[in-house]
């Protein structure tokens, strides 16, 4: 039985920081950003916020608000792995795509927008947003896109208002590790 662990959160809230976690435990790891930027490149164009959010849209008008999640389940596929951690998930219809293969536990990584805007500039990647306006502009986009849901229907959710890196990583793997122990029972 394939396993996949779902993370959901907004922008900067810690995702990946989460699902790292769980590769430290052999979990392979497929991030939804990743697609759309390869699938932006692909198509030519720079991987900034604005033409990643446009490809995002594209995909999803072409091939449903599931399909980012049928990439990443060929990904998975393509892995040959049981055990995969699936970052950023953005709307019910992933998770429910997902459910389909696997048992899924959906985790949503909660954390204020100061908290997220801040930790957004720390990082530093190409398509994080470079003003605050810009960062509430890609809020409300992946808000459009149905995030809120998933975030409201989690089966877990972890805090990162204060987290430290390894305070969040430690909360998942927990979480994770008594979900899979229950599902394998």
């Amino acid at each position: 039985m394939i396993r996949i662990v779902a993370i959901t959160g907004m922008p900067g809230a810690g995702k990946s920081t989460a699902a790292r976690a769980l590769v430290k435990d052999g979990w392979a790891r497929v991030v939804m950003g990743d697609v759309i930027r390869a699938e932006t490149k692909k198509r030519g164009l720079e991987p900034n916020a604005k033409n990643t959010g446009e490809v995002m849209k594209h995909l999803r008008k072409e091939g449903g608000d599931s399909a980012v999640a049928d990439l990443c389940l060929e990904m998975i596929e393509e892995l040959g792995t049981s055990r995969a951690v699936i970052d950023g998930i953005r709307s019910m219809a992933e998770v429910e795509a997902f459910r389909k293969k696997a048992a899924v536990l959906l985790v949503a990584i909660l954390a204020s927008p100061a908290r997220r805007y801040e930790l957004l500039k720390e990082r530093g990647r190409s398509d994080d947003p470079l003003t605050y306006d810009m960062f509430a502009a890609r809020d409300r986009r992946e808000l459009d896109v149905g995030i809120g849901e998933p975030i409201a229907l989690a089966d877990a959710t972890v805090s990162n208002q204060s987290n430290t890196p390894d305070k969040l990583a430690e909360e998942t793997a927990r979480i994770v590790s008594r979900w899979e122990t229950d599902v394998t029972a």
